[in-house]
């Protein structure tokens, strides 16, 4: 009876804590390449949840049917050969999951790879994603805008994110639009995303980068076209130019609010120029990342940050 009721008490707590908790991020996609990642993922819980099944329903018949019964103390079991069948089935049905689920694992990266389909012959919105410790600078080279840890993007269209780094590699992801890739100082990593619905997402640096990791996050605003170039026209008249002192005092260590500029720093620091894979070490911009980054850690977490609020650009 005590059991009952404890495993009474055990379903009730979980139902009523499982009710009030809010949807996994990426089990809700707002987007084709997070809806394919979430479809691989509810597809391995299935075929993990039937082989966790199927397994302890085969371990309780055989605790049942071969159970140890009273026998004369000179009895000895028979000698049983192996059984082919049942030895195939054993190695022949993992091996059966392990290649299906590689092939749906290399499906599904080419898919999300590559540039998303079915918004006809849109051109990709570019935008060049960098961090620096610890924070989030977004230059819109075609819009002549700069932002700083918040991100507006049209819907319905393609967005290619180009990721480097100002200090340590870290991780670019928005978890309702796609998965995680990494941004380092050397090179540029490029990004495949599309939003299908306007609406509010987070995004973050999923890699470890030091003491001022946890709060290196960014807002991410999904909106009409229409609206979208609405927000670009307000920029350009209203915001003020980014200069290249004022970029430099930005890659400083320490947490900003969200910022608005006119102009990107493309125009005066240019990013690494190789690209997926390959290497520049010894350029201009790298040496000036890693002298940037080698002075994270003799920093104070404050910074700058008590220089700029939100308050600044709060329209934008």
């Amino acid at each position: 009876m005590k059991i009952k009721w404890a495993m009474l008490a055990a379903i009730f707590t979980i139902v009523t804590v499982l009710t009030g908790c809010e949807p996994l991020a990426v089990l809700n996609p707002k987007g084709p390449q997070a809806e394919t990642q979430a479809d691989v993922i509810w597809l391995s819980i299935g075929i993990m949840l039937f082989i966790v099944v199927a397994v302890f329903a085969i371990l309780i018949y055989m605790l049942v049917k071969f159970r140890a019964s009273k026998q004369s103390d000179d009895y000895e079991p028979p000698h049983i050969e192996g059984n082919v069948i049942v030895e195939s089935i054993c190695v022949g049905i993992p091996v059966l999951i392990v290649a299906f689920l590689s092939i749906v694992s290399v499906q599904s990266n080419y898919e999300v790879e590559s540039s998303p389909e079915g918004y006809g012959e849109k051109e990709p919105l570019v935008v060049y994603a960098s961090s620096s410790n610890w924070k989030w600078h977004f230059s819109y080279p075609e819009q002549n805008i700069e932002t700083v840890n918040y991100l507006y993007i049209p819907t319905d269209r393609p967005l290619e994110f180009k990721l480097y780094s100002y200090g340590p590699i870290t991780s670019f992801w928005i978890p309702q639009l796609g998965g995680q890739k990494y941004a380092m100082s050397d090179m540029v990593t490029t990004l495949h995303l599309a939003a299908d619905a306007p609406g509010e997402y987070m995004g973050r640096n999923a890699n470890f980068s030091g003491k001022g990791f946890a709060e290196n996050t960014f807002n991410v605003k999904a909106m009409p076209q229409a609206e979208f170039d609405e927000w670009v026209d307000e920029v350009n008249n209203t915001a003020d130019p980014l200069t290249e002192k004022e970029f430099d005092q930005l890659l400083e260590p320490g947490h900003l609010g969200q910022l608005t500029f006119k102009g990107t720093h493309l125009t005066f620091l240019p990013p690494p120029s190789a690209e997926n894979g390959g290497h520049n070490h010894g350029s201009g911009s790298a040496d000036k990342h890693t002298e940037m980054s080698g002075n994270s850690d003799n920093e104070s977490d404050s910074g700058h940050s008590d220089s700029h609020s939100d308050e600044e650009h709060s329209d934008h």
